[in-house]
């Protein structure tokens, strides 16, 4: 896929990618995923500050044998603090805007390990910035299940708020699995445009993909 290896590397932040498993040869159960934001979609992508003062923008994706792994950034562009605490939620598009369904999983259990910190209140001052990020798989567990790709990423940051289109360098390319592992929101101690910061912990050697934060 695009953006992969070196240049996503170059953006970590937060590590959420703490390991990674191996593929699973089947499906695991999956816990319930979060509400869906109440509010309808806004039409255009969240590039411009929107009216509640954040913009939400997409770092890249890294790849490694079938997981693919997309930051995150949210920023408050607006004049006042801005309070968050839990997941992005997000929901996929095809690439005629009609809704995919997908199970969106707080956090990443069934897809990978060292995903699963979970939220914790955060107040953004105008400039200050968030971290989170998506995981998924491009394999094919079940064969007579058509595969799945999101081509229009809304999200909302957090259940119940708005939720803006994040314009995407590609697509969502969930294979047959039908699940989108989503980390909890994080503080973003820098600016990931200029200034990147090593990972606390280094990836396995195995099998996990460039930090996207």
């Amino acid at each position: 896929m695009r953006r992969m290896g070196g240049r996503i590397g170059g953006l970590a932040g937060v590590a959420l990618l703490a390991g990674c498993a191996a593929t699973p040869s089947r499906v695991d159960p999956l816990p319930t995923p979060p509400d869906r934001p109440g509010a309808e979609v806004a039409p255009s992508p969240s590039a411009a500050c929107t009216p509640e003062g954040i913009r939400i923008t997409e770092l890249g994706v890294s790849a490694a044998m079938g997981l693919r792994a997309m930051g995150l950034d949210l920023v408050n562009c607006g004049t006042q603090p801005y309070e968050l605490r839990g997941y992005p939620a997000v929901s996929l598009r095809d690439a005629d805007g009609d809704p995919i369904k997908v199970r969106i999983i707080p956090g990443a259990t069934g897809i990978t390990s060292g995903f699963d910190a979970p939220p914790t209140r955060l107040v953004l001052r105008p400039g200050e910035r968030a971290g989170a990020a998506l995981l998924w798989r491009n394999t094919f567990t079940d064969p007579t299940v058509e595969a799945t790709e999101g081509a229009q990423l809304d999200v909302a940051p957090v259940a119940g708020r708005p939720a803006y289109e994040v314009a995407m360098d590609g697509t969502i390319d969930l294979g047959n699995t039908g699940r989108l592992g989503v980390s909890a929101w994080k503080r973003r101690p820098v600016d990931p445009t200029t200034e990147p910061v090593t990972p606390s912990a280094p990836p396995s050697p195995v099998e996990t993909p460039d930090n996207p934060l």
